[in-house]
């Protein structure tokens, strides 16, 4: 309940100043990482973290990323978040948001590309990015939010549940576009 409310509270201060959106601890007091919308010229870092990260393949040429970075950034449903240290981005997410005509009209929400590099793991970023998504998508009145995870490590799968995430609810399908083949495994 703590944790609910001081997220609220980080939710609403960040509404009033629109700076950062900062994720908070339970333990008062305790300065956790930042985490804020994505620009424009987050682009080269953030291909640099998918990079070390070692996620699937990144889009190229680097037009073609950009061309795609951009429709990323206008397009209305989607809010791509990230978490840096100096002026390298160590982690992000984005999530995407869609309206629905049940749920009593609150739309969904989806996290996708959820990534930290691995340097800096446990030190809070990827908290930091989660957070951020949530309070956005709660802001957007989503009923939930959704995210779905390939890798078999447990502790990605801790830290999913560490962000309130509850595995097992749902069954994930996926069906894959039979022409890009070649690329199924790459991070599914």
């Amino acid at each position: 309940m703590l944790l609910l409310s001081l997220l609220l509270i980080c939710t609403a201060l960040n509404q009033l100043v629109q700076t950062d959106w900062t994720s908070c601890d339970s333990q008062v007091g305790v300065q956790m990482p930042n985490a804020r919308l994505a620009q424009a010229g987050d682009l080269a870092s953030l291909l640099e973290l998918y990079r070390v990260a070692e996620v699937s393949s990144a889009a190229e040429p680097i037009e073609r990323a950009e061309r795609i970075w951009l429709e990323m950034l206008s397009h209305k449903g989607i809010a791509v978040f990230v978490s840096s240290v100096d002026a390298q981005i160590v982690a992000n997410c984005m999530l995407i948001t869609a309206p629905n005509l049940l749920r009593a009209g609150q739309h969904h929400g989806f996290l996708e590309n959820v990534v930290t590099h691995p340097e800096f793991r446990g030190q809070g970023h990827g908290h930091a990015v989660v957070r951020a998504a949530l309070a956005a998508a709660w802001n957007k009145d989503c009923y939930h939010v959704l995210l779905q995870s390939g890798r078999k490590d447990p502790r990605v799968h801790r830290f999913y549940q560490r962000c309130g995430f509850e595995p097992r609810l749902r069954i994930g399908y996926v069906v894959h576009n039979p022409t890009n083949l070649s690329l199924v495994g790459a991070g599914s």
